[in-house]
């Protein structure tokens, strides 16, 4: 097998896993503040066993540490989001939000990383909101606040996956993969007190043990599921073009919406309109590496952070 070809199962098998994330979250029991709080707790912890970790952290300039921190704060709150989005109402409608992601960087981007506005991509974010309208519409009523919370979870990935883009000092992905979380752990800490009164249906508390089987599946969620693949896709994307690796990317809702199918049978909860609405969507989302075709992913550090990873660039 040749490099390119293993890099394309290697990049797949990454995506599958990414997609998983979605259904373990419905899996796992726990509210959406401790899951995620849980999940960077253990990533952070594992990466910070990692000497190149450590070198990164004191190569780092105190500027730019500071800087992927507040960008960690953006993360934690994208991540908070997503699985609150799962938990008001599923798995696939969680995932297809994160289709909003590359409407919203269209937007958000030029500002945030100072580069030129698209017509195109504008015109792609014109495309996505017959979409949008039939994925609300084919979801009964009380996903719709879950609909919500997702599309806010997109747009906080454009906004940090903006910032990242904007650090022209570029660093090692795992070490900033590990102050960002680790940041984001530190702000879902701080935030953990208030959540109650802000958004109860997020709140729960942080240091208590989770149940056994909440254990396992958040294990398997950082490790399997987060610092696996994420490691996997940096080896993986040395051997493929920036167009097929985009591509590839592109594919996690897919992943997700059909492991949701067969695990969760959520097609149960969904109605046809759901999921043309969801057709359209990922037409605009594969249509948006055709602009790009010559770029490469200069920030693979998103890939360990986001839950949208058709961002990365």
């Amino acid at each position: 097998m040749t490099p390119t070809a293993k890099a394309h199962w290697q990049i797949h098998l990454c995506v599958a896993l990414w997609g998983f994330t979605a259904i373990l979250g419905k899996l796992i029991s726990l509210p959406a503040l401790p899951l995620v709080w849980w999940r960077m707790a253990l990533v952070v912890a594992a990466l910070l066993l990692v000497p190149r970790v450590w070198r990164g952290l004191r190569a780092m300039p105190p500027r730019l540490l500071a800087a992927y921190a507040g960008i960690g704060v953006v993360v934690a709150l994208h991540w908070l989001t997503f699985y609150g989005a799962i938990k008001l109402a599923n798995a696939s409608v969680a995932a297809t939000c994160m289709a909003f992601a590359t409407v919203f960087t269209a937007l958000v981007e030029p500002r945030l990383a100072r580069r030129p506005f698209s017509r195109r991509e504008l015109a792609l974010g014109v495309l996505v909101l017959p979409g949008a309208a039939m994925v609300v519409g084919g979801v009964s009523t009380d996903m719709h606040a879950g609909i919500a919370v997702g599309a806010v979870s997109a747009l906080l990935v454009a906004v940090f996956g903006s910032l990242n883009k904007r650090l022209v000092d570029r660093a090692d992905p795992l070490t900033v993969t590990a102050i960002e979380l680790g940041a984001g752990a530190l702000a879902l800490a701080a935030l953990a007190p208030l959540m109650p009164l802000l958004f109860p249906a997020f709140a729960g508390p942080l240091l208590v043990a989770p149940a056994p089987a909440d254990a396992a599946w958040l294990l398997l969620l950082a490790g399997a599921c987060t610092l696996f693949p994420f490691a996997l896709s940096l080896v993986a994307l040395r051997h493929m073009s920036a167009f097929s690796a985009q591509m590839a990317l592109n594919l996690e809702p897919v992943y997700a919406i059909v492991l949701a199918a067969v695990l969760l049978s959520e097609q149960r909860e969904l109605t046809p309109m759901f999921y043309a609405g969801v057709a359209i969507l990922l037409a605009v989302v594969f249509a948006h590496p055709l602009l790009h075709r010559q770029r490469r992913i200069d920030h693979p550090e998103v890939l360990g952070t986001s839950e949208a990873k058709g961002i990365a660039e």
